[in-house]
């Protein structure tokens, strides 16, 4: 079957739930157990089965089957946010005295981690051009090196690694590969597919798809899965109940809600490059894209999320354009059904690179509105920005 249709269907028994469709939501600490034997045999495998409300519930199983199958991933770990699923794939593999190479172009918050708790822990993080080549990714690895961590692009700037390329230098020095997947979630890249090892998901965007809950989900090959299970665990990671059923009802659609915010994003990137106020439009599945040819590779579809770069404009200008917007909320986030605008600053969390641009940076994410009113109401802001 088409990963449309799996989503919608993968993780579902109706017959163990009377025939219901979406399984129940548990709102569960205790787990009672029937005979000494059975919380004997329980405790010795904590992770199998219900156990503890913090260890999963069959709504959270349910959602992690669904989506380790997405992925063809052995496993999913469910968290409480995406960050936190960072957090828990990080320290699956990090340790004292060892050293990660994370890409240029991470997630702020996911430098901020390497930065604070690792660095406090002992951990060196050096950081890489995210267009670096095998052999150059080579000679940065170490005695000390643990792993190597990717985004699939980077959610700002949208620079697209080699994966496969860089996934193969760090398996022959047996280093673990991981990856921020959230932009274009499994439906239009398989990470696992393409060499990474722990695929990471802040499914708070397109899996949730409604802005309205906080989730991350961890996709795992066999040989990371229990590292990855028992780091969240121990870490005290759980998601709501409630959470984790908006997630798994924001599964079944969203293979027909990327589509769409895909189209959106395209119309509103070709339609932008035409305009003299923007000197520069960065969306991978565009041809002038400097990865267009990564792109077309190793994906099967772009998300709604891109950047553009203004003309140099004062900030009066700017705030003209911005502020009297009427589809385009300012806010952090991404995924959900809404369009956003935001104003970005790369260079505050780069160190190995320098994003050089002439104007402005904004970040856009094309939600699921009619493209000729997102169309009209950026060009109403254009012409306040140059009016």
């Amino acid at each position: 079957m088409k990963r449309a249709t799996r989503l919608v269907h993968a993780g579902r028994d109706p017959a163990a739930q009377q025939g219901m469709v979406n399984p129940p939501v548990y709102h569960a600490s205790t787990v009672l157990f029937e005979s000494l034997d059975a919380l004997e045999a329980a405790t010795r495998n904590p992770f199998k089965g219900v156990y503890y409300g913090r260890n999963g519930t069959p709504v959270q199983f349910a959602f992690e089957t669904a989506v380790a199958e997405m992925e063809g991933a052995f496993g999913a770990v469910t968290t409480c946010s995406g960050l936190a699923a960072i957090v828990a794939a990080v320290m699956s593999v990090a340790e004292t005295g060892t050293q990660l190479l994370v890409t240029d172009n991470v997630y702020g918050p996911t430098r901020n981690l390497c930065e604070g708790l690792l660095k406090r822990l002992g951990v060196e993080t050096v950081y890489f051009d995210p267009t670096i080549d095998a052999e150059a990714l080579a000679a940065l690895i170490t005695p000390a090196t643990r792993a190597v961590f990717l985004e699939a692009p980077g959610s700002l700037t949208f620079e697209i690694s080699d994966v496969p390329a860089l996934a193969a230098v760090a398996h022959r020095h047996d280093l673990t590969v991981l990856a921020d997947n959230t932009w274009a979630t499994p439906l239009f890249y398989n990470a696992l597919e393409h060499g990474v090892d722990i695929s990471i998901h802040a499914a708070t965007k397109y899996i949730v798809g409604h802005a309205d809950a906080m989730l991350g989900v961890i996709n795992c090959n066999e040989a990371h899965y229990p590292a990855v299970r028992k780091s969240a665990a121990s870490m005290g990671y759980c998601a709501g109940p409630d959470d984790i059923y908006l997630g798994l009802r924001g599964l079944r659609t969203m293979g027909q809600r990327l589509p769409v915010h895909e189209a959106n994003a395209l119309a509103l990137a070709n339609w932008l490059a035409e305009q003299p106020a923007v000197a520069q439009v960065i969306h991978p599945a565009r041809a002038d894209h400097p990865q267009h040819a990564l792109f077309q590779r190793d994906f099967s579809g772009s998300s709604g999320l891109f950047a553009i770069v203004l003309e140099p404009c004062e900030r009066e200008r700017l705030a003209a354009m911005l502020d009297n917007l009427a589809l385009y909320g300012m806010g952090f986030s991404w995924g959900g059904y809404e369009s956003l605008i935001l104003p970005i600053d790369p260079n505050r969390s780069r160190t190995a690179t320098r994003w050089d641009a002439p104007g402005q940076t904004l970040r856009i994410h094309a939600g699921l509105e009619d493209i000729d009113d997102l169309i009209a109401d950026l060009d109403a802001g254009l012409a306040r920005l140059t009016g």
